[in-house]
C-alpha cells in the first residue's frame, strides 16, 4: 500500500501504522548487520521509495503525495520509535525545500518526478566545510562562471549518503567573502554526482562510532550546468536557511521515536528482568528516571508538533525549530541513559539493540546543529541578549 492509497480521515494515523508494518520487515537483526559491515540499507530505503514515504513532500502534480511537514515529521518518528534509522534517507524530505521553493519550473519538472518516483535519489547535502564547521558564511568552495557552466573547485565535510546519492544540493561561493556582504555571495546548485564523479568529484568515507555513511567530498574542477543554479546567483545562503527549519524539526520528531524506543525498552524490561525476588522495575530508582525520560519526551513532542504547526502555517518558527531540536534530542539523551542503566550489563550486548541505538541518538546533541548554538540563537533572537558570535 503506498500513501496515495491511504483511505480519508486521519491520514497522520494512517501514515504512522503503515510506517510501523513497514518496518517491521526490517527487525534489529537487519540493522545489526549493516552496523557490523558499516553498511548502507539499501532495502530498507527502497521500501520507503516504493511506498511513496520519501515523497511525501513533492506535490501531487509531480508524482508525490503533496503532504506537509507533520505527516514527514510523522514517518521519521515511527521510523525510529520501530528501532530503524532514517538518517540513510531522511535528507530528501528537507532538502526538497530548496528545489521547491526556489527552482524554476524546468528543474521541477525534470528532478520532482523521477525523485518522487525513485528514479533519483537526492540525498546529499553538501554545505559544511572543515575550517568553517557550523560558520556556513565562512566556506570556501567556489563555483566560478564559465560561459554556460560553472567550474567548482573546494571541500565538503559530514557529507552523508554521497556514495549513495545521484543529486547533490551543493551551496558554494560565486562572490569572494571580502566582496560581498557576510550572508551573500553564496549560491546553490543541483549537482548530478553520476557526471560529476566522471569529472573531478572525489567522494572519501569516514568511519564514525554508528553507521551514518558520511563522507568528505573533494571538487577538482567539477563542470556544472549554468541550468542547474536554483534560484538567483549570490542567494543561496537564504534558500538554506529556509530548509534548516524544516530540517530541525524532522531531526526532533527522529528523537522524539528514538526516545519512544528506549522508554518502552526500558519499562518492558523493567517488568521482566527479576532480582532479589521481585521485578527491577518495582524499585523507584528504576522507575523514577525512566519515567522522567518519559516526561521530557513528552514535552519536547509538543514543541516539535508546535513548530511543524507554524511552518505548515508559513509564519516564523525558528524560536520553535530550535527548541523543538535540541529538548527533543536531550529528551531522546535521557531516555537512552534510562534505558542503558536499567538493562544493566545487558545494555552493552549488540543483541538487545540498545547500545546500537545509543550511539546514534548521542549524535543528535552535535548534529544537525549543536546545543550551543541553539542557546545561542535564542538567547540573542529570542531573549534579545548581544551577539554571541
Amino acid at each position: 500500500m503506498t500513501i496515495k492509497d491511504l483511505p480519508q480521515g486521519d491520514e497522520i494515523a494512517h501514515i504512522r501504522d503503515s510506517v510501523r508494518k513497514l518496518c517491521a520487515d526490517f527487525p534489529g537483526e537487519y540493522w545489526r548487520r549493516l552496523d557490523r559491515d558499516n553498511a548502507y540499507p539499501s532495502e530498507f530505503v527502497k521500501a520507503l521509495s516504493d511506498a511513496g514515504y520519501l515523497s511525501v513532500l513533492i506535490p501531487e502534480e509531480f508524482g508525490g503525495s503533496g503532504l506537509p511537514l507533520s505527516a514527514a515529521a510523522a514517518i521519521l518518528e515511527e521510523v525510529h520509535r520501530a528501532g530503524a534509522n532514517g538518517g540513510a534517507c531522511h535528507a530528501q524530505m528537507y532538502i526538497m525545500g530548496a528545489l521547491l521553493r526556489h527552482g524554476s519550473a524546468a528543474q521541477k519538472a525534470k528532478y520532482l518526478p523521477a525523485i518522487a518516483a525513485g528514479e533519483l535519489r537526492l540525498q546529499a547535502f553538501g554545505v559544511t566545510e572543515p575550517t568553517s564547521g557550523t560558520d556556513t558564511t565562512s566556506i570556501k568552495t567556489f563555483a566560478r562562471r564559465e560561459g554556460d557552466r560553472y567550474v567548482i573547485n573546494g571541500q565538503k565535510v559530514w557529507t552523508s549518503r554521497a556514495e549513495h546519492s545521484d543529486l547533490m544540493l551543493l551551496l558554494a561561493r560565486t562572490t569572494a567573502k571580502e566582496q560581498a556582504k557576510k550572508t551573500d555571495g553564496m549560491s546553490v546548485f543541483m549537482v548530478d554526482m553520476r557526471e560529476a564523479r566522471k569529472g573531478g568529484m572525489t567522494i572519501k568515507p569516514i568511519r564514525t562510532m554508528m553507521n551514518h555513511s558520511t563522507t568528505e567530498v573533494f571538487f577538482d574542477n567539477v563542470m556544472v550546468p549554468a541550468g542547474n543554479l536554483i534560484g538567483e546567483e549570490g542567494k543561496g545562503f537564504r534558500y538554506i536557511l529556509s530548509g534548516m527549519n524544516a530540517e530541525r524539526i524532522l531531526i526532533a520528531a527522529e528523537c522524539i521515536g528514538d526516545a519512544k524506543w528506549f522508554i518502552e525498552k526500558a519499562s518492558a524490561y523493567a517488568g521482566q528482568r527479576n532480582v532479589f525476588g521481585r521485578p527491577i522495575g518495582q524499585n523507584q530508582g528504576v522507575q523514577f528516571p525512566i519515567a522522567r525520560a518519559y516526561a521530557q519526551m513528552r514535552a519536547a513532542e509538543l514543541m516539535v508538533h508546535q513548530a511543524a504547526a507554524l511552518f505548515e502555517a508559513g509564519q516564523d518558527c525558528g524560536e520553535q525549530a530550535n527548541m523543538a531540536k535540541m529538548l527533543a534530542a536531550e529528551a531522546s539523551w535521557a531516555a537512552a541513559e534510562a534505558c542503558v542503566q536499567t538493562h544493566g550489563g545487558f545494555a552493552f550486548a549488540e543483541e538487545y539493540d540498545v547500545e546500537r541505538k545509543f550511539r546514534e541518538t548521542r549524535l543528535y546533541q552535535v548534529a544537525p546543529i549543536s546545543t550551543n548554538l541553539v542557546l545561542s540563537y535564542v538567547a540573542e533572537h529570542v531573549l534579545g541578549m548581544p551577539r554571541s558570535y
